[in-house]
């Protein structure tokens, strides 16, 4: 039987193949690096506001704790968004006649909530938990960023799934003591690795095995 192809179509087939190969690897490239890009995750973006609070006055210039706003933070797995009262626990005597705070004297004199735009979103089948993290080293910056320097605030993390494996992966990296919790300004020492696996002995951190099982966040 006469030979159909000829010799150089070998050639062209394994060329085919890897084309074939070679865009794949490419298409997968730029989808990976599509949902990792910060339009996609939101990372750095600015939310528009009923009222641009900015958290580096309230929080770096003037101090506040983040906690005379965020009350259940320790406690829950919500940390709360403050009720226009505490707002007005100060405006109703600071800044309490400037135009750009009358949404604040209308949501308190109607009793209406400020629709707030939430900044940190989770998909709705991720289950996080504040309290747990606070109470057991991981202070507020380590996700949220610098807050105290933020005039608008933004997410400053992917907040995507492994992010969030690499710190349950080795969380004695983060991992603070308590008095440091909300200190916006707290970075690792050059200790760190030994004094983080000190306390993550001290507050019985769980194995990495069931930090990292799906059941923890996937619930």
């Amino acid at each position: 039987m006469p030979q159909l192809f000829h010799r150089s179509a070998n050639a062209a087939a394994r060329m085919s193949l890897l084309a074939v190969a070679l865009l794949a690897t490419l298409g997968l490239t730029a989808v990976f690096g599509v949902v990792r890009a910060p339009n996609f995750t939101n990372q750095f973006q600015v939310r528009d506001q009923p009222i641009q609070f900015s958290h580096k006055h309230h929080v770096g210039d003037d101090g506040i704790d983040c906690r005379y706003c965020h009350t259940s933070v320790e406690t829950s797995s919500y940390a709360g968004i403050p009720p226009t009262k505490t707002c007005m626990n100060c405006h109703s005597v600071l800044y309490n006649s400037v135009g750009y705070l009358a949404p604040v004297r209308e949501s308190y004199s109607t009793d209406k909530s400020i629709e707030w735009v939430k900044v940190h979103r989770l998909a709705d089948y991720v289950y996080f938990n504040h309290s747990i993290h606070v109470n057991k080293g991981i202070g507020c910056s380590t996700c949220h960023g610098q807050v105290n320097q933020m005039p608008l605030m933004f997410q400053a993390n992917t907040l995507q799934m492994s992010w969030c494996l690499d710190c349950h992966r080795d969380p004695a990296k983060n991992l603070r003591e308590k008095k440091d919790i909300f200190n916006m300004n707290w970075k690792p020492g050059p200790d760190q690795e030994e004094k983080g696996k000190q306390l993550q002995a001290f507050y019985n951190i769980r194995s990495v095995r069931d930090l990292t099982s799906c059941s923890t966040c996937h619930r």
